[in-house]
């Protein structure tokens, strides 16, 4: 089971701050981000190789996944050892964890506390 982190914060600098200060270097990470990147993060090279999905801004739940479906369905095929999902707002974390809990996800990954930014 692949550990999953929702990062909840109110812009895409303090999403990217957040889970730069969570990498662990030894660990192959995937990342999918919502929103227009932050060039100053730095997150890109906090460590060797993370694979970085970005999607467009929006409510991944109200949008019926599909967004989100295709960049982790892409993600998970590297077999990372953690994933952090950041997410543009709070407003429908609960329908994004039910949506991560379930299959075909729910063999997949082990959610963890949400990381806020």
């Amino acid at each position: 089971m692949i550990p999953a982190t929702l990062v909840i914060g109110a812009n895409p600098a303090a999403r990217e701050a957040a889970i730069r200060a969570a990498l662990a270097p030894a660990e192959h990470t995937a990342i999918i981000l919502e929103g227009i990147p932050d060039t100053q993060s730095g997150l890109e090279s906090a460590i060797p190789a993370p694979r970085i999905a970005r999607i467009a801004p929006g409510c991944v739940c109200c949008t019926g996944n599909l967004t989100l479906r295709v960049s982790l369905n892409r993600l998970l095929r590297t077999k990372p050892d953690r994933l952090f999902i950041g997410v543009a707002t709070s407003a429908h974390i609960a329908q994004i964890r039910a949506f991560l809990s379930a299959p075909p996800y729910d063999n997949l990954l082990a959610l963890t506390k949400d990381l806020h930014a």
